[in-house]
């Protein structure tokens, strides 16, 4: 994965990383991120995220907090709301949160107070009573889609919280979904209404070697 050393001359361009220019680049990013400093990319990212938040209950050491917050980088979200516990299993996420920006909220009520004074409605996404089918759902552009932990779910609180709730459709003999599964198809449902058409930020097709490693563009 990635690219290696970069062939000198090296551009004049302030978003390359000398070190990662020196020694090659393996992260895994975008061919246009190559040898981009991580300041540089989320800088880059910030220029255009999408006005989607997502929050994740943090009560148990879930593994699936990183799969949701890897799955939000990929959507480029605006946020990434962690409840409860400061501390979160990252080993998921791969690194991408250093992409994002993620907040800490120690309860529901200072997570709530955030997203009125943001105008950012709150969806609850969980199989609960009174949950609508999400496939039937129009969801707020500016909205944050709410995840419980696994297993749990959304806790009695948050629910009251919500705005509105929304549940993905089964068809199985299962009664839940995984939670990192469930985010990234909400995530993309919100994508279908809100940013289908945008542009896209890069989304490479497969290029040759050489071609990567011509960091001039």
């Amino acid at each position: 994965m990635g690219v290696g050393p970069a062939p000198r001359p090296w551009p004049q361009d302030p978003r390359l990383d000398p070190q990662l220019l020196a020694q090659g680049d393996r992260r895994n990013v975008l061919d246009r991120y190559r040898y981009w400093s991580v300041e540089a990319i989320v800088a880059d990212l910030d220029a255009r995220r999408h006005p989607l938040h997502i929050a994740i209950q943090n009560w148990e050491h879930d593994f699936n907090i990183g799969s949701i917050v890897r799955t939000g980088n990929a959507f480029n979200v605006a946020g990434v709301h962690i409840l409860g516990r400061h501390r979160w299993n990252r080993r998921g996420a791969l690194v991408t949160d250093r992409y994002l920006h993620v907040y800490h909220h120690p309860d529901v009520a200072s997570f709530a107070e955030y997203c009125r004074s943001e105008k950012l409605e709150v969806v609850g996404v969980d199989n609960l009573p009174g949950s609508v089918p999400l496939e039937v759902s129009s969801l707020p552009e500016r909205c944050c889609l709410v995840f419980g932990s696994e297993g749990n779910g959304l806790t009695p609180e948050l629910v009251a919280a919500c705005g509105q709730l929304v549940a993905i459709t089964q068809y199985g003999s299962t009664r839940s979904m995984n939670a990192g599964a469930a985010a990234a198809i909400a995530m993309y449902h919100w994508a279908l209404g809100h940013a289908a058409g945008a542009d896209a930020g890069g989304v490479s097709t497969p290029v040759s070697a050489q071609a990567a490693r011509g960091i001039a563009g």
